[in-house]
């Protein structure tokens, strides 16, 4: 099954009002970073056992752990999980600079060094969250 067909299968499991929320979360940041690589992970590890919610995932980026391993992964992130939504926007170095800068802007929203959570997407100015993840794509670029 291609990618673009998993995340359409997960995004219509999903109960409403979470699908329509998810799709248009989906659309939002696809508007946002066009024809970036998408990516589908079903929340599984190699034992086939549930590690963590399914999501999905926009952009590349090299994860390098400290034991200087390094692998591909994505950017943004979108997860439906048992109260809501949660956006990941991995890769800024401030793991205060999400909560700091976009926190109080984004409605709400409980705001970690790299995830949003909220309830559903009325509950959040979706312009905010399309300005954290141009700067965290911005950020991307400057490192390149």
């Amino acid at each position: 099954m291609q990618v673009n067909e998993q995340i359409q299968e997960y995004i219509s499991s999903q109960a409403e009002p979470k699908r329509s929320d998810l799709q248009a979360l989906h659309s939002i940041i696809l508007k946002t970073m066009p024809g970036c690589k998408l990516w589908f992970l079903d929340g599984k590890n190699e034992e086939n056992k549930i590690v963590s919610n399914p999501n999905i995932g926009y952009g590349l980026q090299t994860i390098k752990y400290a034991d200087g391993k390094t692998r591909p992964f994505y950017q943004i992130g979108l997860s439906a999980n048992k109260t809501g939504i949660s956006v990941y926007i991995l890769g800024f170095k401030d793991k205060t600079y999400l909560a700091k800068i976009y926190g109080s802007k984004l409605g709400k929203a409980s705001v970690t060094g790299y995830c949003i959570k909220f309830k559903t997407l009325k509950d959040i100015h979706s312009d905010i969250l399309q300005e954290a993840i141009l700067d965290r794509l911005s950020t991307q670029n400057e490192l390149n």
